[in-house]
């Protein structure tokens, strides 16, 4: 009795002084297990919370919390019947310090012990996990960077320090709620010769180690005993033999090759560089951008405990990996580990990347067989510790604006490797970067108009960190919907398991295939319509680049109402700023300039920001392509003086021009939909007046002049473009 006392006095006391000084942050949404909890039409079914190490400053913030979001609250007694009442609703995994020889906690078995004897009634379970420094969002010391959460279990001193350090800089997650009854049945069912409380505590912590390992990483050693234990792996060995075979020098000479190559590829992984990075970058990012806008992450958060996470994004700018990791961490998910030309392995900057996760691959392996067997190697291994991984599927940063075609190689690599086993199921997440402005934007211009192409350097990295007094506007993150592996694997009959030396299937060369064109599509689809896209694409297409400013006003409404009523993805994300913002918002960024022309306002696109406004427009050019065709051959027609169609005419000639372009923007309908997308962008084009679709199923052209220049101005887009993707393709077979 005393004791109970002197624990809510304790309690009570740690909480004043947690209230002070701590401001816990939510991680996820916890309206789905609020809904559970209250929710009528289910079981009222008691909760507990469960945690995996006693803490009582980590049990009084829980508690706060379910106080504060209308849970269960933590601390009440939990009581299943008259004769059983539980002192408080936690469940913490390890054994308690008075039974520290226990397998399982008291109460786990106590509680299982009570639902055996009473299968009318259930238990709720909330796996919660908390963490201190993980998710900070003012940060500013370098040494509160080097202390933060691992793997570790903290000691009484760390946790201390952590209260200290980390009073408004820790983190909380609700895990969905599980059913203790469920446990128990699959207990009984899988190993009826244990105790289900074996059963019950596995599987909890298994959900916590996932639930960590989502957020942490996996629990890896440091970079020497990796790359110790690769030179250890069956086909390193068998490669450094071979190489020894065919070069004709000794196994120690080849093996003094392939460590030199895992030297030169493997990630240094550093929590405190990732604090470090996380610091640094949050002071870069609020100097160089108004804002980081991330749409659709909970999509990541829902896969990352199940799923091996792929983040495939399109490549932009360096900018882009930097981001994506930023944005990652700070939503409470472990950082992945990027591939990283071996170009950027510069001095410190090669370094601190290596410490961020980044692993280096070179351009090409040139038929090198060793240096081939250590890299897939090293994804193989990476794969088996469920290590987030993330490489650019276009290899190369985009120089237009448009999809880049897909390089195969590391897609391959990750397919063979899930394919040798030990992996869990893959998904791969395609990631948009919409930005408004561009660090490089003015090298890209340079390159593009017969430059060569810049080797990256330190100084020339130093050089462009002078620009981040520029304004850059917002930059949007859209994480697109994700492509499963196994999903492409059966539909192409794949084998489930492919040994290390077979030769790839043609099934399984099938499902790279379509891998990476759905990942590009689906980047596609996540495409964010901003400001500077949206005025760019009108501007761009007009004799001069530039327009009277309410025909300015006037096309950008017709470009928004062809997304309003013909969206092109659920994921698409399009700006909410009016017209005439939009082009204040242009002016700011210094991309469109007014003048007076004809005693009215026109908009001109500024002479310095052709190049880049276009690469903007190819930003978001697929979302136009497909009415810019069909705009393409209604003109052939009016320059032909025939200004009525036959609609079946017309669908056939758009229907036998769309596998090109489909192809060149990675479009997402296939010849069997693209039908019906015509048909809705035909009721577009009534909407606007542009035609007239009659009883007989015959098309009138308009031959009014405002009319016949907005079908010209589609069909300028399609003119332009499917010429510029075509030179595109010109110069990489050069």
């Amino acid at each position: 009795m005393a004791s109970n006392a002197y624990q809510k006095f304790y309690r009570q006391f740690t909480k004043k002084i947690l209230d002070k000084i701590v401001s816990p942050q939510v991680l996820g949404d916890t309206e789905k297990l609020e809904n559970t909890i209250h929710d009528p039409n289910t079981p009222n079914s008691p909760i507990c919370y469960v945690i995996q190490d006693d803490s009582t400053s980590n049990k009084v913030l829980i508690d706060n919390e379910t106080e504060k979001r209308n849970l269960s609250p933590a601390f009440a007694p939990l009581a299943l019947s008259e004769d059983y009442q539980e002192d408080d609703s936690f469940i913490i995994l390890e054994p308690s310090k008075s039974n520290a020889s226990a397998y399982y906690p008291d109460k786990i078995i106590r509680l299982v012990e009570f639902l055996l004897k009473h299968p009318e009634q259930d238990v709720l379970l909330v796996p919660t996990t908390i963490l201190w420094g993980r998710a900070p969002e003012n940060e500013d010391s370098w040494y509160k960077a080097l202390m933060a959460d691992a793997w570790t279990k903290p000691t009484g001193i760390k946790q201390a320090l952590n209260i200290t350090l980390y009073g408004r800089d820790n983190y909380i997650e609700f895990h969905q709620a599980i059913s203790l009854r469920s446990l128990i049945d699959s207990a009984i069912e899988l190993t009826p010769n244990f105790s289900p409380a074996h059963y019950v505590v596995t599987e909890l912590n298994k959900q916590f180690n996932g639930y960590k390992e989502a957020i942490l990483g996996p629990d890896i050693s440091d970079r020497r005993n990796v790359i110790k234990k690769l030179m250890m792996s069956e086909a390193v060995k068998e490669a450094i033999l071979n190489e020894s075979i065919h070069k004709k020098i000794s196994v120690n000479e080849a093996e003094n090759l392939a460590h030199k190559y895992l030297d030169e590829i493997v990630s240094d992984f550093s929590y405190s560089t990732l604090r470090f990075a996380e610091i640094a970058l949050t002071k870069l990012w609020t100097q160089l951008y108004d804002g980081i806008e991330v749409h659709n992450f909970d999509t990541v958060r829902e896969l990352a405990k199940d799923y091996e996470i792929v983040y495939t994004p399109c490549h932009r700018s360096h900018i882009d990996y930097l981001l994506l990791s930023y944005v990652i961490y700070n939503r409470g998910l472990m950082i992945p580990h990027i591939a990283a030309g071996i170009n950027l392995n510069m001095p410190v900057v090669g370094q601190l990347m290596r410490g961020a996760g980044a692993y280096f691959i070179r351009r090409s392996f040139n038929g090198n067989a060793l240096y081939t067997a250590v890299f897939k190697e090293y994804i193989y291994s990476m794969l088996n510790r469920n290590t987030p991984m993330e490489y650019f599927i276009e290899g190369g940063r985009s120089r237009t604006g448009l999809l880049l075609a897909p390089k195969k190689g590391m897609l391959a690599m990750t397919i063979q490797s899930y394919l040798r086993g030990n992996s869990k199921p893959i998904a791969f997440i395609p990631t948009y970067f919409g930005y408004e402005k561009l660090m490089e934007g003015s090298s890209y211009i340079k390159e593009l108009g017969g430059q060569k192409k810049q080797a990256e350097s330190l100084f020339g990295l130093l050089k462009s960190i002078q620009k981040i007094e520029k304004v850059f506007g917002v930059v949007h993150v859209n994480l697109g919907e994700p492509v499963f592996l196994d999903d492409l694997l059966k539909k192409h009959n794949a084998p489930e398991h492919v040994a290390l030396h077979e030769e790839m299937p043609a099934s399984v060369k099938a499902t790279v295939n379509d891998v990476a064109i759905e990942i590009l599509e689906n980047i596609n689809k996540a495409v964010v319509i901003n400001p500077i896209s949206l005025i760019s694409l009108v501007l761009l297409n007009a004799p001069t680049h530039a327009l009277a400013e309410r025909e300015v006003i006037q096309r950008l409404e017709q470009l928004r109402n062809l997304l309003k009523l013909h969206r092109y993805d659920e994921r698409m994300k399009m700006t909410e700023l009016s017209n005439q913002e939009i082009i204040q918002y242009a002016m700011k960024l210094k991309q469109v300039e007014l003048i007076e022309h004809d005693n009215e306002r026109w908009v001109k696109v500024s002479d310095t920001q052709v190049g880049l406004l276009k690469y903007f427009s190819n930003n978001i050019l697929h979302t136009f392509i497909l009415p810019a065709l069909i705009a393409k051959v209604l003109k052939m027609h009016t320059e032909q003086q025939v200004f009525v169609i036959a609609k079946a005419d017309l669908l056939s000639q758009v229907i036998a021009l769309y596998p090109e372009i489909q192809k060149a923007f990675f479009l997402k309908w296939d010849e069997s939909e693209v039908q019906t997308e015509i048909e809705q962008l035909l009721q577009y084009f009534v909407t606007e007046k542009l035609i007239q679709i009659n009883d007989e199923d015959n098309i009138q052209i308009s031959d009014a002049d405002p009319k016949v220049r907005l079908l010209s101005a589609f069909a300028h887009l399609y003119d332009v473009n499917v010429v510029v993707k075509d030179a595109e393709k010109e110069d990489k077979e050069k």
